[in-house]
């Protein structure tokens, strides 16, 4: 019996290895498919990019996203499409139809309507999120659940950071309706000359939502500037991110959830670092956006203020 267990022992790192081998290689025909969601995507391409047999990469994608490869690759395009058609009023519904792979609007319209409920002009006006995170749930959980990034300590920096003085928009409400406030957001920093190329962007996590009633949940939308902003004019108000020593973990890819990497820093990294949290909230700084950038090129940093 001591043998047995010795064999498992040893057998672990083994299968903890060809594990993490198999998920880098599914990882890369995800980022290929990100990276060249403008191209025609196959599945001889897709298997060659992950080195699988292209006779089965079919069945073994299903079989771990429980998406098909080309249902996968269809989400991708409309969730691109439907941020474009929220954040960025500089594209036509025209030209985001075609980026989306649609040979007509009306073709892209019709797909449009009936994943998400709404027309593509009508979701760009007023987005309903709570039918798009619907749609969007296996998706999500391909992404964010299936593929989990893994940190380490290494990855962890700790920094003196400046004080940051900011405008803030809150968001207060169920998380679902964070896009809202985002366009809305999004919207006043272009009126104001306050955008992402000569302002920086940060979010505060005032709760976890994981614990907060969805009605009570907080979420501060900020953009760095020195100019003084009164509380009422467009719901903005000025503050300052305070200075001070941080962890900071850097994540890269799918940054519209940082769920893992906040786990990460306050469940591992804090208790192994010998170093306590100040009485300030995680929050991070936004440095590449998607859809500007494709999406695995989205860079956040996430702050951990310490004492």
């Amino acid at each position: 019996m001591a043998m047995c267990l010795d064999t498992v022992t040893t057998m672990e790192p083994i299968v903890t290895r060809v594990l993490q081998t198999y998920h880098a290689r599914m990882q890369r025909a995800l980022d290929h498919v990100d990276r060249h969601l403008d191209d025609q995507l196959d599945l001889e391409t897709l298997s060659e990019v992950a080195a699988f047999s292209k006779f089965h990469f079919h069945r073994q994608f299903t079989a771990i996203f429980g998406l098909s490869v080309h249902r996968y690759i269809q989400l991708s395009r409309m969730k691109r499409a439907s941020f474009r058609l929220a954040y960025r009023e500089d594209q036509s519904v025209t030209e985001i139809a075609m980026d989306a792979g649609y040979s007509t609007p009306d073709a892209f319209a019709r797909a449009f309507r009936k994943r998400f409920g709404q027309s593509p002009s009508s979701f760009r006006k007023s987005p309903d999120w709570e039918p798009w995170l619907t749609a969007f749930g296996p998706f999500i959980t391909a992404r964010n659940k299936l593929m989990q990034r893994v940190f380490n300590t290494t990855d962890v920096t700790i920094k003196e950071v400046p004080p940051i003085r900011v405008a803030i928009m809150e968001h207060r409400g169920p998380p679902a309706t964070i896009g809202t406030t985002i366009q809305r957001f999004i919207r006043w920093r272009k009126a104001v000359g306050l955008v992402p190329r000569n302002s920086k962007t940060f979010n505060i996590f005032r709760c976890d939502p994981r614990t907060t009633k969805p009605s009570d949940y907080r979420l501060d939308l900020c953009v760095e500037t020195e100019r003084v902003f009164e509380a009422g004019n467009e719901d903005i108000a000025s503050s300052t991110i305070p200075g001070g020593r941080c962890a900071v973990l850097r994540v890269v890819g799918h940054t519209d959830d940082l769920e893992t990497a906040a786990l990460y820093l306050y469940r591992d990294w804090l208790p192994q670092s010998g170093e306590e949290a100040r009485d300030f909230p995680l929050y991070c700084q936004r440095i590449a956006f998607f859809p500007e950038v494709p999406e695995h090129e989205a860079v956040v940093d996430l702050f951990l203020p310490l004492r």
